[in-house]
Formats: structure tokens, sequence, C-alpha cells
């Protein structure tokens, strides 16, 4: 047995990753245990859960691989410093106590870390190594061209190559700090939002806009080239010296300073946000472009944080030379450590590679799982009034919920790896209603009322209700596509008026623009999780008793979690975020609660904790 166990930790999305003979068994975010939303500490939960679902030892590993090199990282630092002398002191003071405490001697804290009577080597792997190899070792395809792209690596901040087999080779390389992913997270923090997991919301965001300053940055910003390679103009920005990512030239350029969060978003932040969206598909574009004439590859794989923006993907899928794309569905800096494993196993120890039709990510259901009795256990403890329902009933009385207009929370299974919501640890809700968006917005994420709602929809049922090819899957949520304009609805003149007009986000986004308003953005496009009957069977069959009953495949599916928080991973999380909020329902595998039941044990104290929160947040 070769058991090998992934880490990524230290930045903003800790996690470990484990595979037993090539198999992956077990991978989690620290965050879902530690409940500090992208936890960067180091993942003892995490691995402990790992090693748990494995049943095994920290003695038993064979190898413990870390997803970068610690000391490149540093000598990075250390050049980037030197570079900008003295400008960069305030920031390479605060930086130098963690990296003399922790980074520096990372096999030493590795060690420390782990169970004791660990005996495997540890090894390190390079960054951008560990994304592509998370990108396609689990893809569905025997060879791949590679793209992966994110802040930065080591040095790198976007790669190419190819994969075929069990091998990867990345080819070509830009490096720090010209890079995507800071140039759009300089973007989002100058529209006020926080940087490393504000950037959806920025692309959630671009479609109210006008992509009225794309000229102004590759004119003042960015020397994009024909190939997708580019240079920025630093003076510009402030990342590499200091401790904001946007510069005084940037803010005079565009008429002032950042917007300060939760103050009122403007025109200008929303026209900010459509320019940097067009900018970065150009690139995607130039790259995907690039990469196929260099590899004459049909299929493209694609890992990094910016592979999550998944209208850029969707772009590059419908207009790139590309057939077929795959997107590992942790993409950032978590997905790393299962890249790191996969790396060790098929090209370290050369194993043979066995291609799924699918793909070898399991849905990304590779979280904890919880059983109806110990669920039974905790809600009889709680003096909770409940029902347990075989699945054909509670299937039915779910439906009949949702049909009714009630939001429920779905908790079934093995937790979600990555950071989207796929059926596992979900709040589900009637895409056809008007009210919907702004309920679940305001009343149970309590979040910025613009962001849009995913719709989950049964693959066989997708082509029906969007503009999506019948060959073309989106399980991981990282796709776009527009809802068909057979499925739209005329907006009157002064409605068409409002749209383009009114300064209340939350008054445009609610105009209903088809007959699944809920999760049908401004711009008629929706961020699609198909879902078949292998990969999640019972949400699948969900979705077929909501359609045997309404003639609708589509849920709205949203992550299980309030602002600020991370997804839930145990029952007791679940039912403490259905008390604290306006959620109808709660569904943990086969037990239901009914708010209507519970109205005595609904704690105002703990909905006033939540409230506060989101203030503050």
């Amino acid at each position: 047995m070769t058991a090998i166990l992934g880490i990524s930790a230290f930045y903003h999305d800790s996690a470990a990753a484990l595979i037993v003979d090539g198999a992956i068994v077990a991978a989690a975010q620290e965050e879902r245990f530690s409940r500090i939303k992208q936890d960067a500490s180091f993942p003892a939960q995490a691995i402990a859960y790992c090693l748990a679902e494995a049943k095994l030892t920290a003695e038993q590993l064979s190898y413990v691989v870390f997803y970068e090199k610690p000391l490149t990282k540093f000598e990075r630092l250390l050049e980037t410093y030197l570079a900008f002398v003295p400008r960069g002191f305030r920031s390479f003071r605060m930086a130098i106590p963690i990296w003399l405490k922790d980074k520096f001697f990372m096999r030493g804290m590795i060690r420390r870390h782990l169970p004791s009577g660990l005996k495997a080597p540890v090894l390190f792997l390079d960054h951008h190594e560990s994304h592509a190899a998370s990108a396609f070792f689990p893809s569905p395809f025997e060879q791949a061209a590679i793209l992966t792209l994110d802040g930065v690596g080591e040095w790198s901040t976007t790669t190419w190559g190819t994969g075929t087999g069990n091998r990867i080779h990345l080819n070509q390389h830009l490096a720090f700090p010209h890079s995507l992913g800071l140039l759009y997270s300089a973007f989002t923090y100058y529209c006020g939002f926080k940087v490393n997991s504000g950037e959806y919301k920025l692309m959630g965001l671009a479609p109210f806009g006008q992509s009225i300053y794309r000229g102004v940055i590759l004119e003042k910003f960015i020397d994009l080239k024909a190939d997708g390679s580019f240079r920025l103009d630093m003076r510009y920005f402030n990342y590499c010296q200091g401790l904001t990512m946007t510069g005084r030239r940037f803010h005079d350029l565009f008429g002032g300073p950042p917007r300060q969060p939760e103050s009122p978003l403007l025109q200008r932040h929303m026209d900010l946000a459509a320019s940097i969206q067009a900018v970065t598909e150009e690139i995607y574009l130039r790259l995907g472009r690039h990469i196929h004439r260099q590899t004459g590859m049909a299929n493209l794989v694609l890992a990094g944080g910016v592979a999550l923006n998944c209208v850029a993907n969707a772009r590059l899928l419908r207009d790139g030379p590309f057939e077929r794309i795959w997107i590992q569905p942790a993409a950032g800096d978590a997905g790393g450590a299962l890249g790191a494993a996969l790396f060790v196993w098929h090209q370290l120890l050369e194993n043979e590679r066995h291609v799924h039709p699918g793909d070898a990510q399991q849905g990304s259901f590779l979280g904890p799982r919880f059983t109806n009795d110990e669920i039974q256990q905790f809600l009889e403890k709680q003096g909770v009034r409940f029902r347990r329902l075989d699945e054909a009933d509670l299937l039915i009385h779910v439906a009949g919920l949702l049909d009714e207009g009630r939001i429920v929370g779905w908790f079934q299974g093995r937790m979600e790896f990555g950071p989207r919501a796929l059926g596992a640890r979900s709040i589900l809700g009637d895409p056809r209603s008007t009210t919907m968006q702004a309920q679940m917005n305001l009343k149970i994420k309590f979040r910025e009322s613009f962001r849009p709602f995913a719709p989950v929809v049964m693959q066989e049922h997708a082509t029906e209700w969007f503009d999506f090819r019948p060959d073309q899957e989106s399980p991981y949520m990282l796709l776009i596509a527009p809802v068909r304009a057979d499925r739209r609805r005329a907006l009157s003149e002064t409605e068409a008026k409002l749209m383009t007009t009114d300064p209340d986000l939350c008054r445009r986004v609610n105009v209903p623009r088809s007959s699944v308003p809920a999760i049908t953005h401004v711009d008629h496009t929706a961020r699609l999780q198909t879902v078949d009957r292998n990969r999640n069977p019972r949400l699948h069959r969900l979705l077929q008793t909501f359609h045997d009953k309404t003639g609708c495949p589509v849920l709205v599916n949203t992550s299980f979690n309030v602002r600020g928080e991370p997804i839930v991973c145990k029952p007791e999380e679940a039912y403490r975020c259905f008390l604290a909020t306006e959620m109808d329902a709660l569904v943990l595998e086969d037990f239901v609660i009914d708010k209507r039941d519970l109205a005595a044990k609904i704690g105002a104290a703990e909905g006033d904790r939540y409230r506060a929160q989101f203030e503050l947040d």
C-alpha cells in the first residue's frame, strides 16, 4: 500500500488531501473544521480527517508532500524587497517574523504538526506544478494542454504545457510581478472587496457595467502580446513594495481612492468590473489560442485561482480552439494539496494512470459524511422535533416545500472539496420565484443584493433551458451559460430604462428576466451546475421529483453558510445556521426539521449574532 498525503498551507486556503494506491480517498480545507473562513494555518484538523477517513495512522504514510517550495518563495520575497529598497521595508518587516517562525523551516514544522510516528519522507513540489497536476491527473483526458493561472507561486504566475498518460510537462511561464491574478485582485481591492475572496463579487458585478475602461487598461497597465504573454506597468501598483494592491497613479487615473467596503457601489465601479473582466477574457483567449497552436491538442485543463472565473472559462470554451475543457473544482491553493499527492504517485513513482470517462474527482465529494444514527443522536440531544422519511417520501416532501416557495437547507453525504456547494452542503430554492433572490441574499446569506445565484439542473434537460452544448457538462459550477432565448422575458420600456439607469442594484437585479428569474443574472447568464445520475444520485432524484411536479428541472443552489463563515461541515453547524436565518426547512440525510415546528427553539440572540457579523464583515 502506498499512501501519499498532500498539504497546502499558510496563504489563504490551507488543505490536506490523501491518495492511497492512486485513488483519491479524502480531501478537505482547514476552514471547514476551524470555522475560520479561508484559514491559512497548518491544516492539522484536515489531515486528521483524511487519515481517519482512510483508517490510517501517520506511521502508515509513504510520503508527505508540500505543494510548493518555501525557500524559493523566500528568495522571491527577498529579491522583491531588494528591488524596491527602501519602499518595501514595512511589508518586508511584517513578513520576515512569519517566515522565520514557520515557513522557513517547513520540513521540521510538518513533522512536528503531524501525529507522532511519521517516518515518511517529506517532499516539496513547485507551486504551479502542483496546480498542473491537480488539473490533469484527475481529468477525463488521456492527453491535454495545461494552463495554470493565479496570483503567484514561487515566481510563476502563469504556466502552460502538456499532460500525456502519467506525466505532465510545463513548457513556459510568466513570472512575478506580471500576474493576471494580481491584476484582477488590484481591481477587486480598488472596488472595495477583499482580496483573495472578493474576486467572484467583482465578476458578479461586471454585468451591471460597460467595459469603457478596457482600452485604458490595455494602454496604461499592460503590454499584452498576441500569444497572451504580458508585462504590467508596475508604477500603477503597490503589491510589490506595500500593504495595498494599488498606488497613487492608479487612483488618479480612475478618479479617486479605492472604494471603502460597504459604501455604495457607483456606476464607475461597475464599469471598472466590466472592463477588467473583458481584459481577463482577452488574455484567456490569446493564451488558449497560443497553447493550441503550440500543442495541437484538442483538450485543455485549467487550475489556479484565476480558473475559478467561470465567465472567462465559458468564453474560452465558446470562442477558443479547444473541443473540451476540464477545470479542477478546487482550482485555488487548496487543490494544490491534491495535485502534489497525485504528482508523486504518477510522475515520481511512475505509476500507471487510468483515465475515468467522467473524471477521477468523484464529484469532488471528498469530505466528511455523517450517518443517520449520528444525526438522530444529535437531534434528540437538542430536543428537536423531526421526521425521518424514506427516500421516496423525503423527495416528494422536499419538492413540495420548494414548490411552495420555501427555502431548504440540504445536507447530504460527503462534504464538497473546493469553494462551491455542489449539492452536499447546499441551500435550495425555487428558481421560478420572483422574490427568491432577494430573500436568499438578505434573509439567508446576509450578503450584497446584487450577487447572483447559481442553478443546478438535470444534465439531460440542460439544453432545454440554457444555451449549452449537448456534449458538455458543468458538474462543478465553473462555466456560465445564457438562459435560452425562449425562456427569457421581454422587459417593458420602464424596466429596460431602470436596468441601465437605476443606481440601486437591488431594484435592477430584481427585475424578472426569464421564467427562472432567481438564477438569471442581468445579462441573462447563469453559473451552471449540471447533475447526472452518477455524481450525485440523490440530488438528481430530487430534481427529477421537482420536475415531475412542476415541469421545471432546475433549482437554485447556493452554499450552506452565511456571509463571513465557511460552508458548514457538521450537522450541528447546519442546524445552528438554520436557526439563525429565515430558512424554512432543514434536511439532514433522512431527517426533516420544519421551522414552523420550532418557534420556541429559534434564539433571538443567535440570529442577532449572525446579523451583527454581517454588519461588521
